[in-house]
């Protein structure tokens, strides 16, 4: 308990009133959709507002501080692209000039920065409606043009047209985009060098998803603006199985990125020209970068490229922790700098400093401004400029804080992870012969970490009396290439497995109550909470949002960039069947409820449908919620409020044995109000 033995009042488990409200935890959850910098290092973010339907909008740093941030955005835009469906690199940044997607038409917009009254003008032209995407674009100065990845649904939504295309920046009339590299089913990550000669860019085709296999590529610009030469850096190899990602150029022109070609870990390397060969810089088993779900990611920057030496300020993740850290390519040396966050995002190179986007266990999502000393060698101050709930800390004496757990799995010698949550609420205690019930909670992708930083969904649960447990089941990043690819051709066995490992390790430690197990999951996670209910017995009730019921639906029906990844995650048409779990209704036997967006083209709203008819009909207790407007993901405060509480009240009733100290409406729950 983190409070003093008798001074807490004496309450069930599950029943604590606690200030950390749903309210609270809808208000709270800003995102942040990207960071960049102005041509005088002053920092823009780009953040979704949940009390604005979650338009996203760029804001910069106020000029004085104390000041209030200025909003970039004018209110009828909202900058946010389609591309992918996941987005991500919505938006770029060259001295005063901004280029951003607008998410109504998704065409692109040039702004200037610095005429506070210049509306944004369109570049793209307009096709009638959201038809064609935009997404992780970059300056051409050479030949005033922007080059960004584009994604044409004109003649097929389901399976568009995706390619490198250079748009004119000039205030003539709009031109159609040029077709730039094209030929391959994906790109990402299209750098200029910095006299604009060369560019390089990541590919890749199905099946493979891109921390599968991608390659690097170079090519050379003609005096007429066409790349006429191009040479593969990394990817085609046959000696080497990897995923190169995230190129960059330093100030002098030499080409960096990351791959997992020799330990299995994304690690950082240099291109030699001359020989056309790649060289590692600081060889470590640990992740320098994140599976490429959005645009847009930056994972590293050169920070410092003269004849002395060459730094590269970067993190990396190991054992379930960011480290923020500066490698001397030259010396071929890595130091680690010390700031409080324990989970690192992006980073972007500022003024004699780097903004840094983290979190930590008691920190949420921010970005702080960190200040190095001329050597580069030590921070010497840490700010936080940014953060997605600013009033958090005034919850702090409530906290429960993540504690990292590795748990056996089914497979001898093989462990998982997770972040365990105990209850925390100072004012309450349980008797001392009741264990708290336990919430579950399986991640998205399912090729994602989840990390262990402070999330208020999570306080939630954890301040009313309930522990709660994050699981990295077997096909988590995070932990190197053999752990992500666990869960080749075994989605549905492993990940529901290591869930079912992970709550049975618990309740044998006696940190939980068996009898009061509840899992969770959205998107791919909410598979994992279907088949963990239709196929194991160890949960007694299960909530899925917008979560997977028919494999071979998915298949039918998903966009492009997904619609191959289940040939390598499932296998056989008979391992498509047996493993949906719409296909083994008579296997359900305990409570379910679902939460569905109606827009959603990544899990469309018939799985939820079909789900929810064949428990209903089987007389299983089972609540569907239909949210209008939302997508794959949850952007409204009011709906993302609305899940929360009816998930908490649907448990507290089937499950848990007490009252919520909370008022919620209940919704009706067929087969059992």
């Amino acid at each position: 308990m983190t409070q003093m033995e008798g001074s807490a009042r004496t309450a069930p488990y599950g029943s604590w009133k606690s200030p950390i409200t749903a309210d609270v935890v809808s208000g709270s959850s800003k995102s942040l959709n990207g960071i960049s910098v102005d041509g005088n290092g002053q920092l823009l973010w780009l953040e979704s507002r949940p009390h604005e339907v979650g338009r996203s909008v760029l804001v910069k740093e106020p000029e004085k501080p104390g000041d209030e941030p200025v909003d970039i955005t004018p209110k009828e835009f909202a900058v946010r692209t389609l591309c992918q469906e996941y987005g991500g690199g919505a938006f770029s940044i060259s001295g005063d000039t901004l280029v951003f997607s607008n998410y109504e038409d998704q065409r692109l917009y040039k702004q200037s920065l610095h005429l506070k009254d210049s509306p944004p003008l369109p570049i793209t032209p307009d096709y009638g409606g959201p038809s064609v995407c935009y997404a992780d674009g970059v300056f051409d100065s050479r030949f005033g043009r922007y080059v960004t990845v584009s994604e044409d649904r004109r003649e097929d939504s389901l399976n568009p047209t995706t390619m490198v295309v250079a748009v004119g920046l000039g205030e003539k009339d709009i031109q159609e985009p040029k077709v730039f590299i094209s030929g391959n089913d994906f790109y990402a990550f299209p750098r200029m060098d910095p006299k604009n000669e060369k560019i390089a860019w990541i590919e890749w085709g199905h099946p493979n998803m891109p921390w599968d296999r991608t390659e690097l590529w170079v090519g050379y610009i003609s005096e007429a603006g066409d790349i006429y030469k191009r040479v593969c850096v990394a990817g085609r190899d046959p000696k080497h199985v990897e995923s190169p990602t995230e190129p960059k150029w330093s100030p002098k022109g030499e080409l960096f990125f990351i791959t997992d070609r020799q330990n299995g870990f994304w690690n950082l390397y240099k291109w030699i020209e001359s020989t056309n060969e790649v060289l590692p810089l600081y060889p470590l088993n640990a992740e320098f970068a994140r599976p490429l779900w959005v645009f847009g990611m930056n994972s590293y920057e050169v920070i410092q490229s003269d004849k002395q030496k060459t730094l590269i300020a970067c993190s990396y993740r190991q054992r379930g922790r960011s480290h923020l850290a500066i490698i001397d390519v030259l010396q071929s040396s890595l130091s680690l700098l010390d700031i409080p966050f324990t989970d690192i995002e992006d980073i972007t190179s500022g003024n004699n400093c780097l903004f840094v986007e983290g979190a930590s266990g008691v920190l949420p999502t921010s970005v702080a401004k960190v200040t190095f000393n001329d050597e580069k060698s030590e921070v010497i101050d840490f700010q936080i400029l940014w953060s997605s709930a600013p009033d958090s800390f005034k919850y702090q004496s409530y906290f429960s804080l993540p504690e990292l757990i590795e748990f056996p799995t089914e497979v001898p010698g093989q462990n998982a992870y997770a972040y365990f949550y105990p209850p925390s609420n100072h004012v309450y205690q349980a008797s001392q012969e009741e264990k708290p019930p336990l919430l579950l909670k399986s991640h998205g992708g399912p090729t994602n970490e989840i990390r262990g930083v402070l999330n208020l969904s999570v306080q939630y649960w954890t301040s009313r009396g309930w522990a709660f447990v994050d699981v990295n089941y077997g096909g988590s990043t995070g932990y190197g290439r053999e752990f992500r690819e666990r869960l080749s051709g075994r989605w549905g066995i492993v990940d529901v497995d290591d869930c079912c490992s992970c709550a049975k390790f618990l309740v044998e430690s006696g940190k939980v109550d068996g009898n009061r197990l509840c899992i969770t999951g959205s998107s791919a996670g909410g598979y994992t909470t279907l088949a963990a209910l239709a196929f194991r017995e160890t949960f007694k009730a299960g909530a899925s949002l917008y979560g997977v019921a028919d494999l071979n639906m998915l298949i039918a029906e998903t966009h492009k960039f997904e619609s191959h990844d289940l040939e390598k995650l499932v296998g056989s048409e008979k391992d498509y069947y047996e493993r949906s779990p719409i296909n083994s209704v008579e296997k359900f036997s305990c409570p379910i409820i679902l939460f569905q967006g109606l827009e959603d083209k990544v899990v469309p709203p018939d799985q939820a449908r079909k789900i929810y008819a064949a428990l209903k009909q089987k007389g299983l207790p089972i609540a569907l919620v239909e949210y209008e407007g939302e997508q794959h993901g949850f952007r409204k405060a009011e709906n993302i409020k609305f899940t929360l509480e009816q998930q908490m009240l649907f448990f507290a009733r089937l499950v848990g044995h007490f009252d919520v100290a909370d008022e919620i409406t209940p919704i009706k729950i067929d087969n059992f109000d």
